[in-house]
């Protein structure tokens, strides 16, 4: 399983070299910002499992940022850290959208309590959904299969309807290892007739439309020696 990624919105030196190494070792992937107008640049085009954010920060407040980003579609999980201890801070916090608050100075193990429960709630919610056969989110990508619709940070993405059935087989097999011939047989039909280059075809076209970066996929993932595997 590819390391959960958690941006951590921080202008404190000190706190950003304590939480980062921590969080690494606890088998984190983080990318840090020091101001507001980087850190609502980031968490806009790139995928996190989780954002850390500041509610005073140099060039804004963490209330503008989370206020930004769910006016922009963006769903990811949102653990605000302030040093004001105020109820009203909390409670803007959240009406604006954030899931979580923790006030410093805090104790890491509550910390990574926190995070660890929030992205494991927004994993159900989405498993969830998807279940529905209705609508599934990932990273800044949004599906609906009842519209057969994408969008990407709130930007539609054209997907052939091949690309589309490829993208459901993988997103309702999350998870799972899936051979080439199986992604064949499944989403071409065993009826057809086209070649395991096929696959990895348009597997290549899917990345190119909904990875950050293609060339290094967060999504979907090659399994050397047998085929793919959704990692969302």
């Amino acid at each position: 399983m590819p390391s959960r990624r958690v941006l951590l919105v921080e202008d404190e030196p000190g706190l950003v070299m304590t939480l980062t190494d921590r969080l690494v070792a606890e088998g984190y992937e983080v990318e840090s910002e020091g101001n507001a107008v980087n850190g609502l640049a980031r968490a806009s085009t790139e995928s996190f499992d989780a954002i850390l954010l500041d509610v005073m920060l140099p060039g804004g407040n963490g209330f503008d940022v989370c206020r930004t980003l769910r006016q922009r579609g963006i769903h990811t999980p949102i653990l605000m850290l302030t040093a004001r201890g105020q109820v009203v801070d909390k409670v803007v916090g959240l009406k604006l959208g954030a899931d979580d608050y923790l006030v410093k100075p805090f104790e890491m193990v509550e910390l990574l309590a926190r995070i660890e429960a929030l992205i494991r709630r927004v994993s159900t919610q989405t498993a969830a959904a998807a279940a529905t056969g209705e609508t599934y989110r990932f990273g800044d990508i949004h599906v609906d299969f009842r519209k057969a619709e994408v969008t990407k940070a709130d930007q539609r993405v054209e997907l052939s309807a091949r690309e589309f059935k490829l993208l459901k087989y993988f997103v309702e097999h999350r998870g799972a290892a899936l051979s080439r011939d199986e992604l064949l047989n499944e989403v071409w039909g065993y009826n057809a007739m086209p070649s395991t280059r096929t696959v990895d075809v348009h597997v290549a076209w899917l990345r190119q439309k909904i990875e950050d970066n293609p060339r290094h996929p967060q999504f979907v993932l090659t399994v050397h020696g047998l085929g793919y595997k959704f990692a969302g």
